[in-house]
């Protein structure tokens, strides 16, 4: 596969893959008549970077993953990779959940209904907010 082959494969830019190779991150591939050759094994690693990156993780952190000297290192890396991730989520719920309610909510200020106040209430003691029903808090006016 050529350079601008597996870029597009992933919708990056030549440069970028450059720029992996250059740093240590992606193995310099075969060349063929002077023009780089990218086989299966580079395809996978560059779909763990290009995932990897979408999930937050710097490239160190992937680098680290990818180059850990064997089973257990690695384990304990994405482990610590994984729990992050499960983090960072409960964290995007509870953004979400803020949001539907702010779309939802029918009060003219949907910071002074008293439903968006109790999700906020609950985002302060605690690291999740929980779901609200359909309805259970939304369209109510500042009593």
């Amino acid at each position: 596969m050529t350079i601008g082959e597996l870029a597009d494969r992933f919708a990056l830019r030549t440069h970028v893959l450059r720029h992996w190779e250059a740093t240590g991150l992606l193995s310099p591939a075969e060349r063929v008549n002077g023009r780089r050759r990218y086989s299966t094994r580079h395809i996978a690693r560059v779909a763990m970077i290009v995932r990897g990156k979408a999930a937050g993780f710097s490239l160190e952190q992937l680098r680290a993953v990818l180059d850990a000297s064997d089973a257990a290192e690695r384990r304990v890396l994405l482990l610590e990779q994984r729990a992050e991730l499960e983090r960072r989520m409960e964290e995007i719920a509870a953004s979400k959940t803020l949001i539907e309610h702010a779309l939802e909510c029918k009060a003219k200020d949907f910071t002074e209904c008293p439903g968006f106040r109790k999700l906020v209430e609950q985002l302060a003691n605690g690291p999740a907010v929980a779901p609200v029903e359909t309805g259970e808090l939304r369209g109510h006016l500042p009593g």
